[in-house]
């Protein structure tokens, strides 16, 4: 990655991300069984606790091959969440003292005992020279703190308070640099994150270790100047040493406005689950009861902050969701005049529309994924030869699973009749009829769906032998 601000502002998205991977994960609830053991990716634990759990990390180490001068610049972004306690007090009756609750309820709002994080960063930076051969380390650390937020009722008078408290961390980034064997003086970047806290009371579980955690640590890596090489596909004179490079609790990814990896244009916000289809977390999240989106956003602001945002989310929002056809190429059209701009061999061509002659460019410009617009297949029309009996939508079939099948649920289908909904064809040349079972008393409802049981040809057998011809192509 550049330090081109583009390029940053483009990382830091992917990155953010990364930061908050299964913070929280739905239904958005600290009660909720998967939220019990938390921060799953990119802990650095005290070393201490490393001594009671050895699956637990306190480095982190990252390695990669960058083309550079000795003169460019290094510069490390290493970002993290800092977990803070949330406690929740009581407000002391007749001259009480103030208690600790877990769940304390204010004139309809909820507050509960919860572990929050914070984003915290730390930056190094140096020249490569100066790191070839004796390296730079950076020691970094964030105090210790307690804050409070009094909570009143619609009286104004005190009903409890949130304390949060945090405890200090100690750490530091170590960069190191070798020139490495190959034709282009390529460098060997090693960047180790470390944990160095030492907390006074030495961690015995996992919960009190994430207290003194770098917690989804991570790292952006710039150099001017520069070119990364991909760790996964790397140019071939630098493939052994690309392999040689030694990647601990991480793995480099390329980043910036390129064919790197990005978030979709189409999600809405952050669900903390990157792993989910957004489109269905959204509305198993709307399908919350109130009671239960009362305790989500009780249990977190970033979770509270979810639960407005698709609480009024837009209906063309939830639409954009569903689904985006990116094309590869440019849509069938009049061809520029040779030597304008876009044009192929013109200032400016970057092979968006290809070369004639090329037989990728000659191969049809119909995406295969969008039916719509191939006039060649037609699902309604087509029918396929069975038995010498032409079979189309209409047409009357009696299901045969055949032995390359492993579903159970077969054995039901055999020897009953259905209904041809559609002759399909798939990328490979194979076909697939869809069929719906006669006496089926969900047919139309799955009908309506468009979902149907599908056979190869050799599944089923015409049971009318003057099954309707509709026209269009034959298989």
């Amino acid at each position: 990655m550049s330090p081109d601000p583009a390029h940053l502002e483009h990382a830091r998205k992917v990155a953010d991300a990364i930061l908050y991977e299964g913070y929280l994960l739905y239904p958005y609830r600290g009660t909720a069984q998967k939220n019990r053991a938390r921060f799953q990716f990119g802990v650095l634990v005290p070393p201490a606790y490393t001594e009671i759990d050895d699956c637990e990390l306190a480095v982190s180490q990252t390695e990669c091959l960058v083309e550079c001068p000795d003169e460019a610049e290094v510069r490390v972004l290493v970002r993290f969440l800092r977990s803070q306690q949330r406690i929740v007090q009581a407000a002391p009756a007749d001259g009480g003292e103030w208690r600790e609750v877990s769940v304390l309820h204010v004139d309809g709002s909820e507050y509960t005992a919860w572990d929050e994080a914070a984003e915290r960063q730390q930056e190094a930076a140096a020249i490569v020279a100066d790191l070839l051969g004796q390296g730079q380390v950076r020691e970094f650390q964030t105090g210790s703190g307690e804050v409070s937020e009094d909570l009143t009722d619609a009286a104004g008078r005190a009903a409890g308070r949130l304390i949060r408290r945090w405890a200090a961390l100690d750490g530091l980034i170590r960069l190191d640099a070798e020139r490495v064997a190959g034709p282009y003086r390529a460098l060997r970047l090693r960047v180790r994150v470390e944990n160095r806290t030492a907390p006074a009371d030495p961690p015995r579980t996992r919960d009190q270790a994430l207290r003194h955690s770098l917690i989804a640590a991570h790292m952006l890596i710039a150099v001017s100047g520069g070119t990364f090489l991909s760790q996964t596909d790397p140019p071939e004179w630098a493939a052994a040493e690309t392999a040689a490079c030694v990647n601990i609790g991480t793995w480099p990814v390329l980043a910036g406005p390129a064919d790197h990896p990005e978030v979709a244009a189409e999600s809405a916000g952050d669900l903390f689950d990157a792993t989910e289809i957004d489109e269905i977390l959204t509305l198993r999240t709307l399908a919350l009861t109130d009671a239960e989106k009362r305790e989500a956003r009780a249990t977190d602001p970033r979770a509270a902050e979810i639960m407005d945002r698709l609480d009024t989310m837009p209906p063309e929002m939830l639409e954009r969701m569903h689904g985006a056809i990116r094309y590869l190429r440019s849509v069938p059209g009049p061809r520029p005049e040779p030597g304008a701009v876009g044009s192929p061999g013109a200032p400016g061509d970057f092979g968006e529309l290809g070369d004639p002659a090329d037989p990728v460019f000659s191969r049809p410009q119909v995406p295969w994924w969008d039916p719509g617009a191939d006039a060649s297949v037609s699902p309604e029309t087509d029918h396929v030869v069975i038995a010498g009996v032409r079979v189309a939508r209409g047409s009357k079939v009696r299901m045969r699973p055949g032995s390359r099948r492993a579903d159970a649920q077969d054995l039901f289908l055999a020897g009953r009749t259905a209904v041809v909904e559609a002759v399909l064809h798939d990328v490979d040349g194979q076909v697939h009829v869809a069929v719906s079972p006669d006496h089926d008393p969900v047919a139309e409802l799955q009908r309506s769906h468009g979902r149907f049981l599908y056979f190869a040809p050799d599944e089923i057998e015409p049971v009318d032998p003057k099954a309707p011809d509709p026209g269009g192509r034959e298989t």
